[in-house]
């Protein structure tokens, strides 16, 4: 794996707290899109003519983050394959063939790359119509490290393409993130900031990365940023077609 360069002085997130990398997560199995998923991975499922990875990754280039690391396992050549040709942003495979790592370890298993500084974390299932590079422009404009931890951006549940369940979080007056019972007012986008000094010390390979957020939770150090524009969650073969329905309209 190549080092991860700086952004220039003229990038939007050129100062030292903001991230300027990205993780975007593409190892995963798949196994709610089965049987489609049996020979494409994922990541490069087509919607509105555009495989799913390159929605994130053209957001990410058009907010100025220099560099995504991609996780790659399952039906990984075609992964490879499809991004050879990419130079915004910079890619950087790294290769879970051997192992899943799950989300936790595949960022740990890349932590060096980031230099210390907090990045970006991306699912490759989800989408914005044309807000995306927008959203992210605003979580890094949001992030302070001083008192964050964990920055995730959310999206509507009422509203938003995909969003079969009462929600996952709320947000206080101050923007940290909460879980109350009962339906809840934003989901996770699937893209956050995170601090790289949260691994240290984790000695497992495979872990997820969900309890992180739950921890940082807990100690007042999780927070969101609400998103603007139309999210698409793309979770099933048939979220496709709906999530078609939704752009054409």
């Amino acid at each position: 794996m190549k080092p991860i360069s700086p952004l220039s002085s003229k990038s939007p997130h050129s100062q030292t707290n903001l991230p300027t990398a990205a993780m975007i997560f593409a190892a995963g199995l798949g196994t709610r899109m089965r049987p489609f998923t049996d020979t494409t991975p994922k990541p490069l499922a087509r919607v509105a003519g555009k495989a799913l990875i390159d929605y994130a990754l053209d957001d990410f280039a058009t907010a100025g983050v220099a560099t995504a690391i991609v996780n790659v396992h399952h039906l990984a050549d075609q992964i490879e394959a499809h991004l050879a040709a990419r130079t915004t942003p910079r890619i950087v495979i790294s290769n879970e063939r051997e192992l899943l790592l799950d989300q936790g370890g595949g960022v740990k298993k890349v932590l060096p790359l980031f230099q210390g500084r907090p990045f970006f974390i991306c699912n490759t299932d989800a989408f914005w119509n044309e807000s995306g590079a927008e959203n992210f422009r605003a979580l890094a404009s949001a992030w302070d490290s001083e008192k964050m931890d964990v920055a995730l951006l959310l999206a509507p549940t009422k509203g938003s393409v995909g969003v079969d369940w009462d929600g996952d979080f709320e947000l206080d007056s101050d923007g940290r993130v909460f879980q109350p019972a009962g339906p809840r007012r934003y989901v996770y986008s699937g893209v956050g900031v995170i601090k790289p000094e949260l691994f240290a010390g984790v000695t497992e390979d495979v872990f997820k990365l969900a309890p992180f957020f739950f921890d940082a939770a807990r100690r007042g150090r999780l927070f969101g940023v609400a998103a603007r524009g139309l999210w698409l969650h793309v979770g099933t073969v048939s979220a496709i077609a709906e999530a078609e329905r939704a752009i054409a309209a």
